[in-house]
Formats: structure tokens, C-alpha cells, sequence
């Protein structure tokens, strides 16, 4: 008998104060790949720096073998992160993103960022961060010399130190690995979705029936979400 395949909800919006949506995201069944990737920043090239990331995602063929899928997702976004360097080189400035990718393979999974979007796992009503954020403030909460608390009102809270496109020498993407369990739920979000919900609301909602993206953006939307909001959902049989 044929596996029985994750289903997912998506949503996306510019909120009521940005003039443009500079998320992107995409979701892949049929090869288990889902991405969420935010122009970092407000950046001038923010909305071409996510698409640029979020096509060379969605342009992964549908007959790659699962044990091809995670070098070809890792491929795809290091083609990515030069044509953005490349279009940097151009004399434009701020093309960088931040990203978020889950890639669901039997009974394992493989998270992989950059930046400050996320992706949350809810097991057994316990909801468990997976990414950390490549920020400046949350160096400083590692550091000691902040709460996370105080970190989310911080004036320089949008400062990221890692994104797909920047100019640092030696570019990876972060990984987290480990096995799905029936009746897992993955969330993938952009920043804007945190500053609108709190933790607890998501994990709520993220446990509800239906379509749990368009409730989270709903909430978000319905607060006067200061960012851009993009909301991923994977809910695996």
C-alpha cells in the first residue's frame, strides 16, 4: 500500500501597512519540500531577493528520488545565493532574504535557514521551535545581555546576521534532522506572523481542524500585523 502523503495549508499577505508583499513561499508535496522566505529587512530589492530564492525552490523536478531531494534543495538555493550576489555586484543593494525549508522523507525530516523566519514542530500539544534565529538580539539573549522577552521590542530586532544572497565569505545554511511521527504538524512563518500572535496563541490555533494557515493570517491581519505575513502548515498522517 502506497504511503499516504502530508497535506498542507498556505497563506500570505502584506498586512495593512506595507505597500508590498516581500515573502514568498511554495509548497512541494509530490518531492516533501516547503519554503518560506522573507526580503529581509524592508530592503530595497526585498520582493526580487524571495522570489529569486522561492522560484529556484519551485523549479526542482518532480521525479528527483528522495535520496536526491535534499542535495538538490541545498543546489538550488546556493544557485540562488550567487545570482543574488551577482545581482549585487550589479551596483543594486540589498537583495538578501531570509529562508525557511522542510523536507519531509518517510518517517525523517530536514529543516534548513537562514535568518529569522522559523519553523515550528506541534507534538502531542507541545509546540517546539526547530530553527534559531540569526539575528543580533538573539546573540544578545545568547550572550546573557538580553531577555528573550525585551528581545522582541529591541530597536535593532530587525538587524539578521545570516541571509541567502549577503555578502559573508562563507554561507551555509543551519540544519535541524529528525524523525516525523504521525500526526505531526510543522509551521513555517515569516517574523511578521510573530509579532502579531504569540506563542501560545499559535500553538492554538496550530492544533485546530481546517485550514490553520488562513486562521493564522486571519488573527494576524485582524491585530494590524506592523510586517508582511506568510504561513506555512504540513500536517503529516
Amino acid at each position: 500500500m502506497a504511503a499516504l502523503r502530508e497535506h498542507s495549508y498556505h497563506a500570505t499577505h502584506k498586512g495593512p501597512f506595507r505597500t508590498e508583499n516581500q515573502d514568498a513561499l511554495v509548497c512541494r508535496p509530490d518531492i516533501g519540500v516547503y519554503a518560506v522566505a522573507d526580503g529581509a529587512g524592508g530592503h530595497k530589492d526585498g520582493r526580487f531577493a524571495a522570489t529569486t530564492v522561492i522560484d529556484a525552490i519551485a523549479a526542482l523536478p518532480p521525479w528527483l528520488p528522495p535520496e536526491e531531494r535534499l542535495p538538490a534543495l541545498r543546489q538550488a538555493v546556493d544557485d540562488a545565493h550567487r545570482r543574488l550576489k551577482d545581482f549585487a555586484g550589479e551596483g543594486k543593494r540589498g537583495a538578501v532574504s531570509t529562508l525557511v525549508t522542510l523536507l519531509l522523507a518517510g518517517d525523517y525530516f530536514v529543516v534548513l535557514w537562514a535568518g529569522d523566519s522559523r519553523v515550528y514542530l506541534l507534538r502531542d500539544n507541545e509546540m517546539i521551535q526547530l530553527t534559531h534565529d540569526h539575528t543580533l538580539v538573539q546573540q544578545m539573549v545568547d550572550s546573557g545581555s538580553l531577555s528573550a522577552d525585551e528581545s522582541w521590542n529591541h530597536p535593532r530586532a530587525n538587524i539578521i546576521t545570516r541571509a541567502v544572497g549577503s555578502a559573508e565569505p562563507d554561507f551555509k545554511l543551519d540544519k535541524c534532522t529528525g524523525v516525523a511521527l504521525p500526526n505531526d504538524r510543522f509551521l513555517l512563518c515569516s517574523d511578521g506572523l510573530l509579532k502579531a500572535m504569540d506563542e501560545d496563541e499559535i500553538c492554538h490555533l496550530l492544533g485546530q481542524d481546517g485550514d490553520v494557515a488562513e486562521a493564522m493570517l486571519t488573527t494576524a491581519l485582524r491585530r494590524r500585523a506592523r510586517d508582511n505575513v506568510s504561513v506555512v502548515v504540513v500536517v503529516r498522517p
